[in-house]
């Protein structure tokens, strides 16, 4: 007796579906678990593995949207702003440690628990805030890239935004090949940068006593009202909304055991190691630029106010002295492009997060890429059409976009300090007393002086 075999077809693939639909969708589903962490092995190997989301975090730091204000600060005030370089660091490093840990022990990113923990109405105001968060991230990353190119190759402006757009078809490929490559490419591009500005900075010839007296905060930063704006400027860019939805997703990509607490403490021990390391490089570039506009700009009267200013000013002996060079120049735009190209890609690996973790919808990763990009890109080809030509009203975007970053920074910061003290989600690894505490003044001073900044710009102060 012949058995009857049913046939079933399989089901046509949706080009756009809900991850409700296709249950506890993994964040960054194509890279979640995909490396492998070694057994037993010891700790430089163990560190090793783990090494790589931290310095994709890291280029949000450091990325174009940062270099003006440094710079201007060091042009201005020579060191007296180190301080704020470092207090912003290290409140950089306590929130990106949450996040990591955030990820290791729920297995879910930010934008997941927080979409899990409000209404559907309230879960797409999120999205549409955090996503304009993104699209002001973008904006610097594409100006920056857009103007390297301009100086580098003569390439206008307009064609130099178009071929950035087209660097989502790199990641793309990168994700193919593997999420190790990308954390290679990344690291590459933020050794040329430190590799630049550290040579820049040594040929400038700084005053070392004075640079270390730098880093002691000083009541003048308070009472000085132009040093206090700046001062805003440099906390307020320095903590990116995206960073903490990428932190807590990308630390995932390690290969965790969570039924095993061994296992977790230890994949939070190297994740936070690792984010430590690389943040502290990010800090490193940030204060050398803000030395780099000291020892070269301050007492001048010459404008650095602008990407062009800058690099007209490197190979102009009037301006920097002696240690003028076109090469100089050169070598500020090949860092100008390495720190904007490093940033797109983080920027549009946080867009799929923050798309797929708040509104669950999911489609392939050549559209999701695409739509990221779109979104950021059109804005900024319209203002660059508009303005053919004038640089200067192009990079007031900058100023824009920091705006937008402000508006959204409580959105992300609040509820990752919620998350992380919740005793039932977290369980043994819940915030320690201490952190919980420095986590809350520090949100509180992000935001206070956030609010601050965005009252600022509308003339209220």
């Amino acid at each position: 007796m012949r058995e009857s075999v049913e046939i079933t077809k399989e089901p046509k693939k949706k080009f756009f579906s809900s991850t409700e639909e296709e249950g506890n969708s993994k964040s960054l589903d194509e890279v979640n678990g995909s490396i492998i962490v070694p057994e037993d092995a010891g700790f430089w190997r163990t560190l090793m593995t783990y090494t790589g989301p931290g310095i994709l975090i890291a280029v949000g730091y450091m990325d174009p949207g940062n270099w003006i204000t440094s710079i201007a600060g060091g042009a201005q005030f020579k060191y007296s702003l180190l301080s704020v370089v470092l207090i912003s660091s290290l409140i950089a490093m306590l929130l990106q440690s949450m996040a990591a840990k955030l990820g290791i022990v729920t297995g879910k990113d930010l934008a997941q628990l927080t979409r899990e923990r409000t209404s559907k109405r309230v879960g797409f105001a999120l999205w549409i805030i955090t996503e304009l968060a993104i699209m002001a991230t973008d904006v610097a990353e594409i100006i920056g890239s857009g103007i390297a190119l301009e100086l580098l190759f003569k390439i206008p402006l307009v064609i130099g935004i178009l071929i950035t757009s087209a660097d989502v078809l790199i990641l793309l490929l990168l994700m193919r090949l593997g999420f190790r490559k990308i954390e290679a490419i990344v690291a590459t591009l933020v050794a040329v940068i430190l590799m630049v500005f550290s040579y820049e900075v040594f040929l400038s010839g700084p005053n070392m006593p004075e640079l270390f007296a730098g880093y002691i905060p000083s009541t003048s930063i308070v009472t000085n009202k132009s040093m206090l704006y700046l001062a805003l400027g440099i906390v307020g860019a320095t903590v990116m909304p995206h960073d903490l939805f990428l932190g807590s997703s990308i630390s995932q990509t390690r290969r965790v055991d969570r039924k095993n607490r061994k296992n977790v403490a230890k994949a939070i021990k190297f994740s936070t190691i690792d984010s430590n390391i690389q943040l502290s490089l990010a800090f490193i570039v940030n204060s050398l630029l803000l030395v780099l506009g000291a020892a070269l700009f301050f007492g001048t009267n010459s404008s650095v106010g602008r990407f062009v200013d800058l690099f007209n000013a490197l190979q102009n002996s009037h301006v920097v002295g002696a240690i003028a060079s076109p090469i100089l120049s050169m070598l500020f735009a090949v860092a100008l492009l390495s720190s904007g190209q490093s940033s797109t890609i983080t920027g549009t690996l946080s867009g799929q997060i923050i798309m797929e973790g708040f509104i669950h919808l999911r489609m392939p990763l050549w559209a999701q890429r695409l739509i990221t990009r779109l979104l950021s890109v059109t804005p900024v080809l319209i203002f660059a059409i508009y303005y053919h030509g004038n640089e200067a009203k192009i990079e007031n975007l900058l100023t824009a976009s920091q705006v937008f970053l402000s508006i959204a920074l409580p959105f992300a910061i609040i509820p990752l300090v919620l998350f992380t003290s919740n005793k039932e989600l977290m369980g043994e690894f819940v915030n320690k007393p201490w952190v919980k505490y420095a986590a809350w003044v520090a949100t509180t001073v992000l935001v206070v002086l956030n609010v601050y900044l965005i009252l600022q710009t509308m003339g209220f102060f």
